[in-house]
């Protein structure tokens, strides 16, 4: 089984290294100390997990997994109890809290592994063992507006601010992201980021766009029945009906 250990903490991975060296069938492939190397690693080395801390620079586990999502499966190892819940909605094999000892480990690697080994990529959450069903029962996901969206572009990550998207265009199995004079492509719903981003900031003018409300400018009348959102940089995008009266709600 090849595996990559990510966290930021030396001592971390050296601790879940010497876990590791029990298992004559485990090759780790490479260690990385924050997110961006992390899905880089991932994306390049496709190992079969991923043993992942959640807080890190630059980007969180959480972020990983959804970057690399399909790459590999993912093992949770944190000191922070809140997020089991979410980790399983990663369709995480395990959610280890530090400090764990090696049996705790080994009981995980070996339903990791067979897990992997079935081929399974959508697994639930594991038998619960050493309290984990009490962790995740607990467990508090913290809900909030979205701060920012990530773009994988190869290897390569696009971290992009909440509030500097202008606007997103819906485009079939892909949206266009618009921000600060670039243009990002990501595979994901216009409807499944509509429910992410802030509702008061970011309104639905139509089937197709998604506007933050702060970068326009003017609303103009287009024809006897429509009418089309003026950006500060001149854009100019289509109004619905149902999205004008939005509009007209929020600027009134």
């Amino acid at each position: 089984m090849r595996i990559i250990i990510v966290d930021d903490e030396a001592l971390a991975r050296g601790v879940v290294r010497e876990y590791l060296a029990e298992h004559a069938d485990v090759d780790v492939v490479a260690e990385c100390a924050n997110g961006f190397e992390a899905v880089k690693a991932i994306t390049e080395l496709e190992p079969d997990l991923a043993i992942l801390d959640i807080q890190m620079p630059k980007l969180d586990g959480f972020e990983v997994a959804e970057l690399a999502a399909g790459k590999c499966r993912f093992m949770f190892a944190t000191a922070f109890d809140q997020f089991a819940l979410k980790a399983f909605e990663y369709h995480a094999l395990d959610y280890l809290l530090k400090p764990f000892s090696q049996q705790r480990f080994d009981q995980a690697l070996t339903h990791a592994r067979a897990s992997i080994g079935k081929g399974d990529r959508t697994d639930s959450a594991p038998p619960a063992q050493d309290g984990l069903a009490g962790v995740v029962r607990d467990a508090a996901v913290r809900k909030g507006p979205l701060g920012r969206v990530l773009i994988r572009d190869g290897a390569r990550v696009h971290v992009i601010a909440a509030e500097k998207i202008d606007y997103i265009e819906a485009q079939d199995d892909y949206v266009q992201i618009r921000s600060e004079g670039k243009s990002y492509l990501k595979n994901q719903r216009l409807s499944d980021l509509e429910n992410q981003l802030e509702a008061g900031k970011f309104l639905r003018i139509h089937r197709s766009y998604l506007l933050n409300i702060e970068c326009m400018s003017r609303i103009e009348q287009a024809g006897k029945d429509s009418h089309v959102a003026v950006l500060k940089d001149g854009t100019r995008l289509p109004i619905s009906r149902s999205g004008y009266q939005k509009v007209r709600s929020v600027i009134q």
